[in-house]
């Protein structure tokens, strides 16, 4: 089957919010391939703990590429302890430059408590204005609500959780089973 001619893997929305002291990641399970659900109950959102340093992690895309990324980000937090921006900034030059890596294809949501980034292939380490961030197939649909809901006395968790419900009801390659993981600033 030709390359263009291939359905493509689709299907996450991952939220991060950062209100009240705490930032919270969530994402849905939904994989799908074409038009087929694959896996209701994947797990996106990870925690991540080189050296006693606790950063969680949310991916949109291949799962085998973000997989990769985590694994070399962890091999930078380690490097540089407690310096999740400086972390994430090495990872996204080495995905940049390095000839293996720039063919990955996924993104990452990051944080400690305190930084929340979101890592992309094309090198970019971007920390949201009005802290909250997604990527994803329903990315834009949880992003809009979620800033909409940042207004109200909802915390962190109760905004993500229901940007996430809002952008399940719309994007078909997003389904309503969350991993949500949470973190306190440091």
């Amino acid at each position: 089957m030709a390359e263009d001619q291939f359905p493509g893997w689709h299907g996450t929305t991952i939220i991060g919010v950062r209100k009240g002291g705490e930032v919270v990641i969530a994402g849905d399970g939904q994989v799908s391939l074409g038009q087929t659900v694959i896996k209701g109950t994947a797990r996106k959102v990870r925690r991540l703990s080189p050296g006693g340093y606790d950063v969680v992690a949310g991916f949109a895309g291949s799962t085998a590429d973000a997989f990769t990324l985590l694994e070399r980000l962890e091999a930078k937090l380690e490097a540089t302890p407690g310096q999740l921006a400086r972390a994430s900034v090495e990872l996204a030059k080495d995905w940049r430059t390095d000839k293996y890596l720039q063919k990955l294809e996924a993104m990452l949501i990051v944080t400690d408590g305190t930084e929340l980034l979101v890592i992309t292939g094309a090198g970019d380490v971007l920390e949201p204005e009005h802290d909250v961030t997604a990527i994803g197939s329903g990315g834009n649909f949880a992003l809009a609500a979620g800033r909409a809901l940042m207004d109200t006395e909802m915390p962190a968790e109760d905004i993500a959780r229901k940007a996430m419900a809002i952008a399940s009801d719309i994007c078909v390659y997003t389904n309503g089973r969350l991993t949500v993981e949470k973190i306190a600033a440091r």
